[in-house]
Order: C-alpha cells, then structure tokens, then sequence
C-alpha cells in the first residue's frame, strides 16, 4: 500500500495549542482534521470539527441511519447517551464473551458500553476517539454504566484512528512540560512524538481481539486512509477480526461533492464507493472477508448517487510461511469451484492439495463446514516441511498422499493374489 500523506508543514508556531493542531493530522470520529477556521467556505476537516462538536451537545439525527439494538443492552445507558448514537449499523454480533475489543471512533460511548455486556467482566472494551467533548461525555457517564452493570470494563482514550501509536493526552502533557516556542523546540516536540508511539503507544500491536467502527472511517482523509488499515491490522492479534460498518456509494463521488464540508461531515463525500471498501482491506492483509449486511434501499440519494450502509467482517492470520504437509481440502459446493485469498484453485468435490495453513485456515470461520479436511497418509513434521510450490495452486492432491497407512500393502497383497496359485 502506497505510504500515508505527510503532515502539512508549519512555520512559526505561536502556540502549544498551534502545534497540537497544525503539526499532526487530528481526527474527529475518525476524521482527520486540521483546527477550525472562520471563513465563508470552511474545509470539510474544519466542518466536521465543529459539526461534532455541536453532535456533542445536542442530538443531529440526520448523522445516523435508524439502527436497531436489542433492548435489553440499552437498559444500563444513560439517555443522554441514547440520544447521540451517530452510526449506521451494527457491527456488536461479531465480537465474542471475553475478548478485548477496540472501538475506532467511540463519540459518546453508546457501543462502547453495549460491548461491554457482550464481552461481560471478562472482556475488555477501549474506545478512541479525538473530540474532547464527546470523549467527557463518555467518561462523564462511565460510573454510571459501571454501577448497573456490577463491572467496569471500559476504557476511552484520546487519539487519531489513523495513528493508533500516538497518545494525545500523553502528548498534551509532554506539550505542557516543554512548550513549544520556535523551531529548535519543534524539533524536539517530533523527537518526543517518535519516544511516545515506540515506549507508550495509545493501542499496542497485537493486543486486540476485534476492532469495531460504526459509520466513522468515511470520515477519514483519503490520503490518510492506507494508514488507518495498516494501524487497523497492526494492533490486531493473529485470528482476529475487524467489524465495520460504513455508508458505501454506488458510484464514485466526484471532486465537487468531495469538497463540500457539508456533505463530508454528514458522511456523504467521503463514502467508499461498493467494492473499495472490500479493496482496502485486502490490500491491508486481511483475509475471509464478508458482506455481512447490505442496506437495500439507499439512506440517501445525491445527483443520482445512491449511498447506503454496509457491514463487512474481516480476519487477519495468513502471515508467515507456506508450507507442504501433503494436506488436503475438499470443497464442499454448491458452486463448482471457488477460489481463496491466497489464489488457491477449488473444484467441488476434489481433494485440492493446499499449504499446511491454508488446511488449517479454512477449516475456522468463516468458512467452517465448507470443506472436508483430507490428513496426509503420513504426517511430515512441522520442522522439515518443504515450501508449498505455488505451482500446485490448482494441483488436485494424489491419493497415495492421504489415504490409509495400509493401503500400499493390501495393494501389494491384491497384486501377488493376481499373480499366482498360492493366493491366501
């Protein structure tokens, strides 16, 4: 994937407040964003600033498309909470009991504290976001979730979905031990930046066991958005999943609709356009992904672009080498053949040969009950496994490979009885 944008550059800076939001791209609900600027014709990072600003203090229901919640996980938050959900869909069915769950763009906390009764006391739930106002809303009403619930099991914490690495309440603190006033200062400003994502960075990698976003990466910079997968793949454990929902258009969004701060911050402009969301993704690592949820009517329609929500799960666990243990896979059907994320060729009702990962990776969800495991005849060690040739993509595996230790002996035996007189 192509590097991320560097940040904009900066002259002399007045303030500490100036370096925060001039020298580091910021987000809000996932945006990234430069600090709000009074003008006639606002940037669509400076509209969405304010617009979520103003969502902090009084519900905008025209940010969220109607999403429907089992009752039950509603009960325990607060109605101020309620009143701001800003997403359009729900990603909550793919998180399991007990896992650590990352929530990218949290607002005001309302899937935070429903995730945090799916994972129950033993789970984990973090959720990032940049908007001090929603961030205080949040963790205003986080006692109180806690009290009803008999646990607490959620965190917030302050920070660009892009760069999950940098801490901006640790920075702030840096910033105000050692103000920023002229370049020399701003030069060691970056060396403690470096310092905060490599000793404390705000998620660490392969620390999550899935990540959740409701209606927020649109919101991001596209320039920025290969550095938002990336950290997204980064801070996730091997056999994760990432669940996201998102508004996709059905076409591409032209350059005049993208400039208009209006619709950017109301999650128009900046929507994935049908199958560059799933691109993404793939570019990123991930593996296994499905459309879990397709809106059918569109949420809104502008010049004729129709824009929707989607959910989409994801897995990471393909890295490391391919090797051959003379396994194989049959595909089940129903179609007369399919092919994998790794390229690997599958003829319905055939014993395929596959890498020793790819026998293990397609037995898990989500393709669990799709095809029928086929063991070696005789395991090959881990150790001395030779690399899978990628040649034998489409390679249907010999017989003599798997099937039973006895088999080349009652061969032999059939053989002598066919042979002569003295046949047992």
């Amino acid at each position: 994937m192509a590097a991320a944008a560097a940040g904009r550059r900066v002259g002399a800076i007045p303030s500490r407040q100036g370096v925060i939001l001039r020298t580091l791209s910021t987000t809000v609900k996932g945006s990234s964003m430069s600090e709000p600027r009074s003008s006639s014709a606002p940037s669509p990072e400076a509209a969405i600033y304010q617009r979520y600003r103003e969502a902090a203090s009084r519900p905008q229901a025209e940010l969220c498309c109607a999403v429907s919640y089992a009752p039950q996980l509603l009960a325990v938050i607060p109605e101020e909470i309620l009143q701001r959900d800003y997403g359009c869909g729900d990603p909550t069915p793919y998180v399991r009991p007990g896992e650590t769950v990352l929530d990218l763009g949290s607002g005001a906390g309302k899937l935070c504290f429903i995730l945090a009764q799916v994972v129950g006391p033993q789970g984990r739930v973090i959720g990032v976001d940049f908007h001090q106002e929603m961030l205080a809303l949040a963790r205003r009403h986080q006692p109180t979730v806690a009290g009803r619930l008999g646990y607490d099991n959620v965190e917030f914490r302050r920070g660009m979905i892009q760069d999950l690495q940098l801490d901006l309440e640790a920075l702030a603190a840096e910033l105000a031990a050692h103000p920023v006033h002229d370049a020399e200062s701003w030069l060691q400003l970056r060396s403690r930046v470096d310092r905060l994502r490599q000793e404390a960075p705000l998620i660490a990698s392969q620390s999550v066991d899935c990540i959740v976003s409701n209606c927020v990466l649109n919101l991001v910079r596209r320039e920025d958005r290969p550095q938002l997968f990336r950290e997204m793949f980064r801070v996730l454990r091997g056999g994760g999943r990432v669940a996201i929902s998102d508004i996709v258009s059905d076409e591409d969004v032209p350059e005049h609709l993208q400039r208009d701060p209006e619709l950017w911050s109301g999650c128009i402009s900046g929507a994935f356009r049908e199958g560059e969301l799933v691109e993404a993704l793939e570019e990123a690592g991930f593996y296994g992904i499905c459309l879990v949820h397709r809106q059918r009517e569109p949420w809104r329609t502008v010049e004729g672009i129709e824009f929707r929500s989607v959910t989409l799960v994801a897995y990471k666990g393909t890295e490391g080498p391919y090797l051959d243990r003379n396994q194989a896979l049959v595909y089940r059907g129903p179609f007369r053949m399919v092919v994998d994320d790794d390229g690997n060729l599958f003829h319905r009702g055939e014993r395929m040969a596959v890498s020793d990962k790819s026998y293990y990776l397609l037995q898990r969800e989500p393709y669990v009950g799709q095809f029928e495991p086929v063991p070696p005849r005789e395991e090959v060690p881990l150790e001395s496994a030779p690399p899978f040739e990628w040649t034998a993509l489409t390679r249907v595996r010999d017989a003599r490979e798997t099937k039973g230790r006895d088999s080349d002996l009652i061969r032999e035996i059939l053989d002598l009885c066919r042979g002569g007189d003295e046949c047992c």
